[in-house]
């Protein structure tokens, strides 16, 4: 089986996804024609090579819609025989598209590949492309539906996080994500997003706050009481779990992620595709793996999925020198640290969702990339990215660099 490397890597940065950020006024399409031009351009990638792009978009409905990586391709000139498809593992569209990509070049049926993924959450909502789990009982009640900010206060409560330790999570996470900015570690990889004219709208991530402190932080109230309680969330999630006598509200918008715009795309070819392009590959995909996990936590998937591809790499959790755990509330990655004994220092080291964004389909692809650069600018050799998923999933990828 042939093995696929990764040989580039791209993302814009990440604008605040509202009316007034930044990228509000540029589409789905655009920022993804942004992402897959700027690899095109920098490789002088000849697009007769490449067999497909894979975009993961969560909410692919209006402007979104249909099939937004075959349109992001030939809006960025990769010629009209190069085929887009997109798909929708909610928050690991992006790291998914990826595997999928080299999941072709593994099978041996394509050479090279484009994964990635888009959203533009100040224009498309969240939630917006609808579905039956929230909805239909036949779902909601087998699966213990609530909404994600209460399944990650249940997290926090079963585990037993306090608003405390979530805050200071996302203190640190706002800390690491401006040293990275300041030192330059993203100066390679993100490229900005400019208007018709070719003038900038954004060079940077737009959502961070440095200033951030646990005083700022206490001042917030929890995001999700009324649902819980009044929503009657609460009850479910007690339900599903009665071990926990009642659920403690520890997250607010301070230490959960951040609703932003964005687009990425990662190169991933064979070793034979990659010396006809005249590439030098970065990284290996070495194992990748998917799986289902409590629907009622919901977001405890990272946990499950990295024991999986772990003994599918045959690898121990000492083996990986770096992780990316995706910060969508500050309990998942603090429920990881927790459940592998894993070195906060080696987890998310430039930052996360909290302070950086989750631009949902493309979050994945965002971060894998995030990684390897780490990789690249320590030396070290391998790396684990994960994210949790709605409905109670989990997807993980292994790199190694070469």
């Amino acid at each position: 089986m042939p093995d696929a490397y990764i040989y580039d890597h791209v993302r814009t940065p990440r604008g605040r996804g509202k009316p007034d950020g930044s990228l509000h006024e540029v589409t789905a399409l655009r920022l993804a024609e942004t992402a897959l031009r700027a690899l095109k351009d920098r490789n002088s990638l000849d697009t007769k090579l490449v067999d497909d792009v894979v975009l993961g978009c969560v909410d692919p409905v209006g402007e979104a819609g249909g099939d937004i990586a075959r349109a992001a391709a030939l809006v960025a000139d990769y010629g009209i025989h190069v085929p887009g498809v997109q798909i929708n593992r909610f928050c690991a569209s992006g790291l998914d598209a990826v595997n999928f990509a080299a999941a072709q070049v593994m099978s041996g049926q394509h050479d090279m590949a484009v994964g990635g993924g888009v959203e533009s959450m100040s224009r498309i909502g969240i939630g917006a492309s609808g579905g039956a789990w929230p909805v239909d009982p036949a779902i909601a009640i087998k699966s213990y539906f609530m909404p994600q900010g209460v399944s990650a206060d249940l997290i926090a409560t079963k585990y037993g996080f306090s608003r405390d330790e979530c805050d200071a999570y996302a203190v640190e996470s706002q800390k690491r994500a401006a040293r990275s900015w300041e030192d330059g570690r993203f100066r390679n990889s993100v490229v900005p997003v400019r208007d018709v004219n070719g003038l900038t709208l954004l060079d940077h991530d737009e959502h961070r706050r440095p200033s951030t402190d646990m005083q700022s932080l206490g001042s917030l109230k929890p995001s999700f009481v009324q649902m819980g309680q009044m929503g009657g969330f609460d009850a479910v999630a007690i339900d599903a779990h009665p071990d926990v006598e009642a659920v403690e509200h520890v997250h607010h918008a301070g230490n959960s992620s951040g609703i932003v715009d964005g687009a990425a795309a990662v190169l991933i070819g064979s070793q034979e595709a990659g010396e006809k392009a005249g590439l030098k590959p970065r990284a290996r995909i070495r194992a990748f793996a998917n799986i289902g996990s409590d629907p009622a936590l919901m977001l405890t998937g990272p946990v499950d999925v990295t024991r999986k591809v772990l003994a599918r790499a045959g690898m121990s959790i000492g083996d990986i020198d770096l992780f990316e755990v995706n910060e969508a509330f500050a309990a998942v990655v603090l429920r990881f640290l927790q459940a592998f004994d894993v070195d906060p220092a080696k987890v998310n080291v430039n930052g996360g969702a909290i302070a950086l964004g989750h631009p949902l389909g493309a979050t994945g692809a965002m971060i894998l990339g995030t990684v390897l650069d780490e990789l690249e600018r320590t030396g070290k050799r391998t790396a684990l990215v994960t994210l949790c998923i709605g409905a109670g999933m989990g997807t993980a990828t292994i790199i190694e660099r070469v």
